[in-house]
């Protein structure tokens, strides 16, 4: 069983970025009306185009039961909420070519990720209720998705 921690920028490194805001803008923009938090994670697009899509994604409920994660060895993925619901993040370590031990994190609704290149990952999972995204990433030729199927499921508790 695996109970999902509270989402964080260290934790979650190994992974991606946690895009959220932070105590102070890094610099003031339109006239000093508008803080900008800048540069929060690095979009990859290796062969292809970043781009900025839209999802509508149904809610999951815990305990959940894992089994199938993703990665993208093309491009970055990110995720960011359009609204202040947790939704559940899944990401696993690499060990040479295969996913290892999941871990979970709950974001605390006003976060998003950008999971790196090549990091294997969950599918999109809101708790509770529909969710909208922002998701920006790699679009264009090649195989920028694989797939695994855990042969013994992982159970992701209530934290």
């Amino acid at each position: 069983m695996i109970t999902p921690a509270p989402l964080n920028a260290d934790a979650f490194a190994p992974f991606g970025e946690v895009i959220e805001f932070g105590d102070t803008p890094d610099f003031m923009i339109n006239a000093g009306m508008c803080g900008r938090f800048h540069d929060l994670a690095r979009a990859e697009a290796l062969g292809g185009q970043t781009a900025i899509s839209l999802a509508d994604a149904q809610p999951y409920a815990l305990p959940l039961t894992l089994s199938l994660v993703e990665r993208h060895p093309l491009g970055s993925q990110a995720f960011i909420p359009l609204n202040s619901a947790p939704f559940l993040v899944i990401v696993a370590p690499d060990q040479n070519g295969t996913p290892g031990t999941p871990l979970a994190f709950i974001s605390n609704g006003a976060q998003g990720v950008n999971y790196h290149r090549n990091t294997w990952h969950g599918v999109l999972c809101p708790l509770d209720q529909r969710q909208p995204f922002v998701i920006i990433d790699r679009i264009g030729p090649g195989d920028n998705l694989q797939e695994f199927t855990y042969p013994t499921p992982y159970t992701i508790t209530a934290p």
